[in-house]
């Protein structure tokens, strides 16, 4: 019984040692003190201790892989369209596009198997690969659109222009549709209210954007007080109808 068990654990431990992989790394070094040449013919000198002292030139572990090129078989968000030759990091690569099955080693076969053909060049659904991060981004957000407290005003596009810039986009008027109903003040029952327009990206994608009207005055007594984070808070709508109608 106990030879049994004996032999039982061998065969356990050498079954653990086959599973052992071995780890391989390369180090490129170099002696911080050459040793002197011999004479032909001639034994060579004996190496003295400080011969064995090495400097690391390179690891080869912690070195940079270089940038994978892939043909993306479809459109990706943030990085091409179908048919593009991407060059990006191994690791996101390998991750997002390869194992997902969204994009294929570069080779010529697959540069002309992913091709456009001429009725999906036609055919635009994205005027580029970040144009659709911008419409996400423009519609989770919530505009605060100032105007002033004390003067008359109408709501131009130039406002939401101005407002974006505050925010950090930059857009042109043109690409701004604002609700067909007319929005005038100062009146302070519209204050804190939300309002939508439309933004065109390269006149193709349409976002969604969410407004929110605040009065402001040039006199520090009439200010009306500060609300901390007003994009979290509940509002209600400032028109019956929310949002324009989106072009064609």
């Amino acid at each position: 019984m106990l030879k049994n068990i004996c032999v039982t654990q061998l065969n356990l431990l050498k079954s653990a040692s086959s599973l052992q992989q071995q780890v391989r790394t390369t180090f490129i070094l170099k002696r911080k003190y050459e040793p002197l040449l011999h004479k032909t013919n001639e034994r060579p000198r004996p190496m003295r201790p400080k011969h064995f002292i090495y400097e690391l030139v390179e690891d080869t572990q912690v070195k940079k892989r270089p940038n994978m090129e892939v043909v993306l078989k479809t459109f990706v968000e943030g990085v091409g369209d179908k048919g593009d030759v991407v060059s990006m990091k191994p690791h996101f690569v390998y991750n997002k596009l390869l194992l997902p099955g969204l994009a294929a080693y570069k080779t010529p076969e697959n540069i002309a198997k992913y091709a456009k053909t001429d009725a999906e060049k036609s055919a635009v659904k994205h005027s580029s690969a970040y144009a659709q991060r911008t419409v996400n981004m423009l519609e989770t957000i919530v505009l605060a659109v100032v105007m002033n407290k004390d003067e008359p005003w109408v709501l131009e596009p130039w406002h939401i222009k101005a407002s974006l810039r505050k925010a950090g986009f930059h857009c042109k008027e043109e690409c701004i549709t604002l609700p067909k109903e007319r929005i005038e003040g100062p009146d302070l029952k519209k204050e804190s209210k939300d309002f939508q327009c439309i933004i065109t990206i390269n006149k193709l994608e349409q976002a969604t954007l969410k407004c929110r009207l605040h009065h402001w005055s040039t006199d520090p007594s009439e200010r009306l007080p500060y609300v901390l984070e007003h994009w979290k808070m509940q509002s209600e709508p400032l028109l019956d109808v929310g949002s324009p109608e989106k072009r064609p």
